[in-house]
């Protein structure tokens, strides 16, 4: 016997080596970490369909990775390298056999009635699944239906010419352990039924896993354009532009098939093999590795829903990033909505074929066009395709997260009102750069610089940057949005009541509002802090951005053991090292300067550089916006009640929830302030005094300067509320309009910028100043009146007598007579 199984291993290691010098493996989820084994208990591993080429490839995947060995007391094939199992008998003959009834091994069998006969023994099953190529079916396409690892289980012949065709593209994915004890404890009695719950178990786990790295079969493009055509709201549509416009039948369907054939992405598994080995070759050149976060999300949501990934936007690599990220973990990467501006030559084709649709930036005057593309997005979503869109519109210019529009979201939720059979979920994506590739020209834009058209020759200048190195990225998933669980929040009854493409209940704009701010609030809380960020943030906060370099370091160390002491997010990441190794980092990256002196090296920022590194305080500056609000109120008061600060910082939290799209709701901030305060008191930037007040710390003290440097973390912000407020105040109640209000603010922060030297673009941006005044309105501080001008009672003369708390003299002078002379 021993002899026998001696040949037999050398037999199939014989067939290993000559299988692998064909076929390459794409792996995840295989580390001892992704799987979190238990040493001590046995380890079995599971495919689906019984294949000597899939046991093969899996035999070698254990060896490599170095896991769990051979367990001797399993009644399952054993050898030297693992013990595993197969659920099922291959089916079919040569070629591919007649459909019948999967039937379950004999070795399945005996493990399901070894863990009943022994219930003190547990086994840790691992469900391995293998795909020879990972291209989803077309409708009509033969060969396609014949070589990829589709949904159908392969005969011996048909395997044969898989693996000669995608054998160098065969991806694997081991998943989290399954414990058969768990399984089989609830029938020790019954053999049978034990049999069929763990069967049920592995058969859904395996069809939720295929799901998700295939996804749904891919349509022949025509057969989808000319599909779009036929539904009943496009073939409306197509009878009232005709009646209106007094052309035939013929020439609008002519001009819908137009418009589907201009939007339809047309995906090809090729073309994303293609894209795949670009944009591996892409990213090792100009970034020092890719962190990715938390993807489990990700990949849970795309087993059973419809995945929406809304990812912020700050660069055009954005989409690519992630779509490398998914394909690279396994997950079929997703139809992404791309602006018709990127829609050409060249670049729009391969776009196209990796996913991309084309959206044009308004249709609100062509009722025909917005037709067509709904109904585009609904096919998207009942067929269960993933898909991709930026709900920021555009990318950001000042590294803040932009205030999300309506438009994508509102097709969504309509889309499954009309039919919510597949579940919906958005999983949020927070891409951080330490180094932006388009961020000079960004800051041309914030100068008033016209924006460039993307053309071939943008692209190709774009190509000279590539021998630059723009340091490490970070995707982090947020957690995810079912949409169903946000329409319960906002209409319980939704699923009672009835909806046709062309139906808007009234309550839609408030889903949409709601299911906007939950996306916005879980992207900014799966944030990456990288060195950049952190050094940025504290330079900046400086009066002249300059530190002496040890100073620098411990002040660094400091905050980042403030996020720490209250996590803003499970989902947030944060640098390893300290503030030492960050700076060092900087410096390597070009964006601070030493001067070397004797008394200690001093670190600055200089130039365009100082400008540049704003965007990336922004994108972390969420995180700091309440201990810093807390602080700030101590800039021009000695001490203070401690109900007094909840009570101040409870008023202005609604303005920076809104600009900063913080996670905490209003019931919940009286307790996150009162945290805060509790957490500033440990780390020594407020001090307890008695009659339950609190105050600053001595002047002089190191603990002074570093609550002073925190405080001017959100200190412009309160600023540019104080100009609007200032304003108002001296025009007084019912002299502007929202508009006018919002112009003044504007040329004033402007002004001021000036004279005090802000190197912050977005202190005079407009859409913060419009923001504030909407939500003024919002809150009844401010209403309009017939005429449009605003109107306010005594309540906004208190609360801009509380904001002077945090001005400084000068700059509360400034404001009075600079509105004084416009007054």
């Amino acid at each position: 016997m021993r002899f026998y199984q001696g040949v037999r291993s050398l037999i199939l290691c014989f067939f290993r080596k000559i299988l692998f010098l064909w076929v390459r493996t794409d792996v995840s989820g295989n580390t001892l970490e992704d799987l979190g084994l238990d040493p001590e208990k046995p380890v079995c591993y599971v495919l689906q369909y019984s294949s000597l080429s899939s046991r093969l490839v899996l035999e070698q995947e254990v060896i490599r990775a170095n896991l769990a060995g051979p367990a001797p007391e399993l009644p399952v094939k054993n050898n030297s390298t693992h013990s595993f199992f197969f659920l099922y008998q291959r089916v079919g003959g040569l070629f591919r056999g007649r459909r019948q009834k999967p039937v379950p091994t004999k070795e399945f069998s005996e493990l399901v009635k070894f863990g009943v006969n022994h219930p003190d023994k547990d086994v840790q099953i691992v469900p391995v699944s293998l795909f020879w190529g990972r291209s989803p079916d077309k409708e009509k396409s033969l060969v396609k239906l014949l070589l990829s690892d589709t949904w159908s289980v392969a005969g011996r012949l048909q395997k044969l010419l898989l693996i000669l065709v995608h054998g160098r593209n065969t991806y694997v994915q081991f998943n989290q352990p399954l414990s058969l004890k768990l399984v089989v404890d609830e029938y020790r009695n019954n053999e049978e039924k034990a049999r069929r719950k763990l069967g049920r178990i592995l058969r859904t786990h395996f069809r939720r896993v295929r799901q998700a790295v295939l996804g749904p079969d891919l349509s022949h493009r025509r057969t989808l354009v000319e599909g779009l055509l036929r539904t009943q709201a496009v073939k409306e549509a197509i009878r009232e532009t005709s009646a209106k416009e007094g052309i035939a039948p013929e020439k609008v369907r002519a001009r819908a098939y137009k418009y589907a054939d201009e939007i339809a992405a047309s995906m090809s598994i090729v073309t994303i093999r293609f894209m795949e080995r670009v944009l591996a070759w892409l990213w090792n050149r100009i970034y020092n590795g890719i962190a990715v976060s938390n993807i489990q999300v990700a990949k849970e949501a795309a087993q059973d829903s419809t995945v929406v990934y809304v990812p912020c936007h700050r660069s055009h690599i954005d989409y690519l990033l992630l779509s490398y990220v998914l394909y690279k973990n396994g997950l079929m990467p997703p139809h992404i909505a791309a602006g018709i501006n990127l829609n050409m030559p060249i670049v729009g084709p391969i776009l196209r074929r990796g996913g991309a649709f084309f959206m044009r930036r308004s249709f609100k005057d062509n009722p025909l066009y917005a037709t067509v593309f709904n109904e585009y997005m609904h096919v998207m979503f009942t067929r269960g395709y993933s898909v991709e869109y930026f709900v920021e519109g555009g990318r950001s210019r000042t590294g803040r997260m932009l205030p999300p529009r309506p438009g994508m979201l509102a097709m969504t939720v309509r889309s499954f009102l009309r039919d919510h059979r597949k579940p919906i979920v958005f999983v949020p994506v927070y891409v951080g750069y330490e180094k932006v590739m388009e961020g000079r020209s960004y800051l041309g834009e914030l100068r008033g610089k016209k924006k460039q058209k993307e053309s071939v020759f943008g692209l190709a200048k774009t190509v000279r940057k590539l021998s630059n190195s723009f340091g490490r990225v970070s995707l982090n998933f947020g957690d995810p949005i079912p949409l169903a669980n946000v329409l319960d929040d906002v209409r319980s009854t939704w699923r009672e009541e009835a909806y046709d493409a062309e139906f808007r209940p009234d309550w839609l704009n408030d889903a949409v509002s709601e299911l906007s701010q939950r996306v916005a609030g879980n992207i900014n809380a799966a944030v990456a802090v990288n060195p950049i960020g952190i050094t940025a943030t504290v330079l900046l906060g400086t009066e002249r951005m300059a530190m002496d370099e040890g100073q620098l370091v411990r002040l660094m160390d400091q905050f980042a053991s403030m996020l720490k002491a209250y996590p803003y997010a499970d989902t947030v990441t944060l640098p390893e090292g300290d503030g030492k190794d960050w700076l060092a980092y900087c410096e390597g990256m070009g964006l601070v300067n030493r001067l070397p002196q004797k008394l200690g090296d001093i670190i600055s920022l200089e130039g365009s550089n100082a400008i540049l590194m704003t965007y990336y305080r922004n994108n972390i500056q969420h995180l700091f916006a309440l201990p810093a609000l807390v602080v700030s109120l101590f800039e021009n008061k000695a001490c203070l009640r401690r109900e007094k600060i909840i009570f101040l910082t409870s008023v202005a939290y609604p303005y920076l929830q809104s600009e900063l799209f913080l996670r905490y709701s209003q019931d919940e901030i009286e307790n996150v302030i009162n945290q805060w305060i509790d957490v500033l008191i440990q780390q020594g930037l407020l001090v307890t005094l008695e009659e339950d007040k609190l105050g600053r710390p001595e002047e002089g003290t190191e603990a002074m300067l570093r609550a002073r440097i925190l405080s001017r973390f959100v200190i412009q912000t309160l600023e540019r509320y104080h100009i609007a407020l200032g304003i108002l105040r001296k025009y007084g109640s019912g002299k502007l309009t929202a508009a006018e209000l919002e112009e003044q603010s504007t040329l004033l922060a402007e002004r001021m910028s000036i004279l005090f030297g802000l190197n912050a673009p977005e202190f005079f941006d407009k859409t913060l100043f419009r923001s504030f005044i909407s939500n003024m309105q919002k809150n009844d501080v401010l209403i309009a009146d017939e005429e449009g001008r605003l109107c306010y009672g005594e309540g906004l003369d208190e609360v801009a007598e509380d904001a002077r708390l945090v001005l400084s003299v000068e700059k509360r002078q400034a404001i009075q007579q600079i509105t004084m002379m416009n007054a």
